[in-house]
């Protein structure tokens, strides 16, 4: 799964993570990550929440057919945590394909449903409808990938989802695609996908526009990319190393499943915490104090903690006891 900048929540990824899926995304650049352990490739692994992760940096220098230059700047977290397997590099050349997405949402409103809404009047006609269009999007984009994979070499980009679901009516319309032992879809479809390949994707860049006048996102910064698309001739990836890390902490956590409920971890951080209500503690602070856990452990116990309401979670990385409050913020006037 990719996302854009925004979704970087513990809940976000935890959910994601809990129904076997990978995710890849963008993390603000004000979250701040323990560094757990620096991998071969210059990412290191992390932690969010009680979710173990992998932060990547990268910087991305463009250079375009006209000479000029730019560069960027990648801050991705994903549950991806075998860098060998899954390179630095390549995920952020991954990360790229989230646009992908856009297409999708063309092919759904517009080629299958050419702009029609769905007919039902009834949530559950409308539930119907829309499976029903989501099953067919996803067989005919399993076909193209399987038609693309046929042909080594060719980028599934290329195939047209218009002629695969232009193809597959013609069948279904003059029962060409039935035969004695059943449908054989497929291979009318995949042929018909690599004789009109599209041309390769052009390299392009350009500034992000927003055509709506009163959208929030209308007056944007000037982020060094070009007014107008213009053709992509390098790019350059360069994983930056990640940022040093303090002194190291133990290497094993204690396990004081067996200590005294006097002696439990949770009981010296509550009282830790409870010495100075008013002071907002860091996982690694509060790892230090204790000197007998893990920076990783930490920052997943301290999670689970916050959330039975043991201890008080204020900010990003930032604990407190149960007993501080904070001061809230004046509501806006109206005007």
């Amino acid at each position: 799964m990719l996302w854009d900048k925004g979704f970087d929540s513990n809940a976000f990824l935890t959910q994601v993570s809990a129904t076997g899926a990978q995710a890849l995304g963008r993390l603000r650049s004000n979250r701040r990550t323990p560094v757990l352990t620096v991998l071969a490739d210059g990412s290191y692994l992390s932690t969010i929440g009680t979710l173990q992760i992998r932060i990547v940096e990268a910087r991305i220098t463009v250079t375009c057919a006209d000479g000029t230059t730019f560069t960027g700047s990648y801050r991705l977290v994903t549950t991806l945590t075998d860098a060998a397997r899954y390179p630095a590099a390549a995920l952020v050349r991954l990360y790229h394909q989230r646009w992908e997405h856009e297409s999708a949402y063309y092919a759904l409103r517009h080629t299958i449903m050419q702009g029609r809404v769905l007919r039902s009047g009834d949530p559950a006609g409308c539930e119907q409808e829309m499976w029903s269009v989501l099953t067919l999007y996803q067989l005919l984009r399993t076909v193209m990938v399987d038609a693309a994979e046929s042909r080594p070499g060719t980028d599934p980009d290329r195939c047209g989802f218009s002629i695969a679901l232009h193809t597959a009516r013609d069948l279904v319309v003059q029962a060409a695609g039935i035969t004695a032992c059943g449908i054989t879809l497929v291979g009318a479809i995949g042929r018909r996908v690599l004789a009109n390949l599209l041309p390769p994707r052009r390299l392009r860049v350009s500034t992000r526009k927003v055509t709506s006048p009163i959208s929030r996102y209308n007056d944007r910064l000037d982020d060094g990319r070009p007014d107008r698309s213009r053709p992509v001739t390098a790019l350059s990836i360069a994983i930056l190393a990640a940022p040093p890390s303090q002194a190291p902490l133990p290497a094993v956590s204690r396990d004081d499943r067996l200590a005294a409920l006097t002696d439990r971890r949770s009981k010296r951080v509550l009282a830790l915490l409870q010495q100075d209500p008013s002071r907002s503690w860091r996982p690694r602070d509060i790892a230090y104090h204790l000197g007998d856990i893990t920076l990783g452990t930490m920052y997943r116990q301290l999670s689970r903690w916050a959330e039975s309401g043991l201890i008080l979670k204020i900010g990003s990385g930032l604990y407190t006891a149960t007993t501080h409050s904070q001061t809230p913020l004046p509501r806006p006037r109206k005007r």
